[in-house]
């Protein structure tokens, strides 16, 4: 079963957000309305991953992030947070996440480290370039290098004790990668099966899709449609979108197409009919 993962920015220089400070009551909302539309994962992340930003101190970061998290988990959410930094980690864990989403190829070891100790999962994300650094390495074959980096990556997590079911793989769709190169791993996406694990796939309002439409950030949600029905097409098992109830719809909608014969007794309510006057 495909699961949602719901972004919720403790930032406040997101790409896709409106910009500003957020109250802490008011991110604690945002993740209530993403569960009830369909999200089984919240993402926290306390630290934009914008390479025109400096990296934000580890202490501010943790301010951001350990209070939501800690709302978050005393309601009974399922929390993840977007973080690379060690300290961070062991933070967010002890205020109640239970997966760590790092989208640097595990640049701090300390990450696994904590994940190990807390029984956490560990997403482990495809790049070939540091936090917070925009480059564009070339490959001889990118899908080729997605497979051997995360391979690589997986086994130094096991090593530092994480357990092999509670990895998570993410490709790192506009990670070190040019457009092109995005849509060729998404394309190829069937391939990381050979991983043996879930496949995550951020492919919401990325770059690549922007440079498909011509479209900014936030307007790239028709276009994140298409490229989640390839992703899904592709394996992936956790989708990590800003719009959870419009994907959602898209995945009811996507599997009753996808079965043998429609419900027979399937109807439309006569409320849901006409807009209401």
């Amino acid at each position: 079963m495909i699961r949602l993962m719901g972004i919720v920015n403790a930032t406040p220089d997101s790409f896709s957000d409106r910009q500003g400070t957020k109250p802490l009551l008011s991110l604690v909302a945002r993740a209530h309305e993403l569960v009830d539309a369909g999200a089984a994962i919240v993402d926290v992340g306390g630290e934009s991953g914008r390479t025109d930003r400096e990296p934000v101190p580890v202490e501010e970061e943790i301010v951001r992030v350990v209070p939501l998290v800690e709302r978050l988990a005393a309601d009974g959410l399922t929390v993840s947070v977007d973080t690379w930094r060690a300290p961070v980690a062991r933070a967010a864990l002890t205020a109640g996440a239970t997966m760590i989403n790092d989208v640097s190829a595990l640049s701090d070891p300390g990450v696994a480290d904590a994940c190990a100790e807390a029984g956490a999962s560990l997403v482990v994300t495809h790049t070939r370039v540091p936090p917070k650094v925009k480059g564009f390495p070339e490959y001889e074959d990118v899908v080729s290098d997605v497979i051997a980096l995360l391979e690589e990556r997986a086994a130094a997590a096991e090593a530092r004790g994480v357990d092999r079911g509670r990895l998570v793989f993410d490709p790192g769709f506009d990670l070190g990668k040019t457009p092109a190169q995005s849509i060729e791993v998404l394309l190829r996406l069937r391939e990381l099966s050979v991983l043996g694990g879930p496949l995550l796939a951020a492919v919401s309002r990325k770059d690549f899709i922007g440079a498909l439409t011509g479209m900014a950030p936030a307007a790239r949600d028709a276009g994140t449609l298409a490229a989640i029905d390839r992703a899904v097409a592709g394996g992936a098992d956790i989708l990590r979108v800003h719009d959870v109830p419009a994907v959602r719809d898209y995945l009811t909608v996507r599997a009753a197409l996808d079965g043998d014969e429609p419900d027979p007794g399937l109807s439309l309510p006569e409320h849901l009919r006409r807009e209401a006057v």
